[in-house]
């Protein structure tokens, strides 16, 4: 059997560019960017094995990234602050190019701002395993994307899904929460205010049995509210609504041993997705809950194919058959491997392990 820790590990090392960024599938052409949220995590996974090198190519990339942009950054706040709208050219994008540069021609759904919240979070993750002052290149970028993200927390964008960009997310405003309550700490500076307005709003928007929702208008389960707790902390993983979210989650989501994302989700059929298999697994080892989240682990061990890939879902227990071959015929097969897979693998195989 193919030791997946350190094949996880390769594939990441593989598969990350000279200039620090994490590509999201090699063998997917519709992947083969640098997402700031697949990259963090990914980021933040390598640092927990100890690969800390590698972590901060990546931030170097993220942080030129940003610091190349500070343009788009100033603009986007000024026209907030003005009730002017936003046009596509006033918003950092979700993904780059390996070079860091904008995708062209752009028809994704690139105004998604819970990457980068993700991104805050992951550089304090940095900070803490590291305990080496960041580079100051790296918190000048950080402190462009705290004020943006304080600017614009409240401001309707896609989802982690990429979907929905007219609603408010609640996943999303838990990125900002912990990526903000991160750079409180590694840049030393209060953003006290931002935060107790955001979790103010977060803790509003419940449904009228008290468990949290997907997005505002809405009371549909979603597999990615795990990230309120795990790791984001807007709520704490024994949170009685939190639990209640999660027992939901068990019950709708989880018809064989993975998670789907959500239960009208028809991307490749809408199949059990890996990452949040060991994404759940995480939350499970946050509440001490460790068989279940041995079994997640598990799980996820038997969807490595013989190359030690993961690929990004498995097409069992579709929520739409219909569907997989429709978006075979489109993209291909689903993608494989899937960097945030692998690292989703390692972040929870480093929880149970401590």
């Amino acid at each position: 059997m193919v030791d997946l820790t350190q094949r996880s590990i390769d594939i990441i090392l593989q598969n990350q560019a000279s200039t620090g960024a994490y590509l999201a599938s090699p063998n997917f052409p519709n992947y083969r960017y640098c997402w700031f949220r697949d990259g963090s995590f990914t980021a933040y996974a390598m640092g927990l094995i100890g690969e800390h090198s590698s972590a901060a190519h990546f931030h170097e990339w993220a942080a030129n990234v940003i610091n190349d942009r500070s343009d788009v950054v100033y603009r986007a706040i000024k026209r907030i602050k003005t009730n002017e709208p936003l046009s596509d050219d006033d918003y950092l994008h979700t993904r780059y190019t390996i070079e860091g540069n904008d995708v062209m021609p752009n028809e994704w759904p690139e105004f998604q701002l819970d990457g980068f919240g993700t991104w805050l979070w992951s550089l304090g993750g940095h900070f803490s395993l590291t305990q080496k002052p960041l580079p100051e290149t790296w918190t000048h970028a950080a402190g462009l994307v705290a004020d943006y993200l304080t600017a614009l927390w409240q401001h309707p964008c896609y989802d982690c899904w990429e979907e929905n960009p007219d609603k408010v997310h609640l996943y999303t405003l838990a990125a900002i929460y912990g990526g903000l309550k991160a750079h409180s700490r590694f840049a030393y500076m209060n953003n006290k205010a931002t935060m107790q307005s955001i979790e103010a709003f977060v803790k509003k928007f419940r449904t009228a049995k008290g468990y949290f929702v997907k997005f505002i208008g809405s009371d549909m389960i979603d597999a990615s509210l795990l990230g309120l707790a795990t790791p984001y902390r807007i709520v704490q993983p024994d949170d009685p609504s939190m639990q209640m979210r999660i027992s939901h989650l068990e019950q709708s989501l989880i018809r064989g041993g993975g998670v789907h994302r959500y239960p009208t989700d028809s991307y490749y059929g809408g199949g059990e997705w890996v990452l949040l298999t060991g994404w759940l697994g995480w939350y499970y080892a946050d509440v001490g809950k460790y068989d279940r989240a041995k079994r997640m682990l598990e799980w996820m061990e038997m969807q490595a194919d013989a190359n030690g890939y993961l690929p990004e879902q498995v097409a069992t227990n579709l929520n739409c058959p219909s569907n997989y071959e429709t978006w075979v015929k489109r993209w291909g097969q689903i993608a494989r491997p899937l960097l945030w897979s692998h690292a989703m693998y390692l972040i929870l195989h480093h929880f149970l392990s401590l």
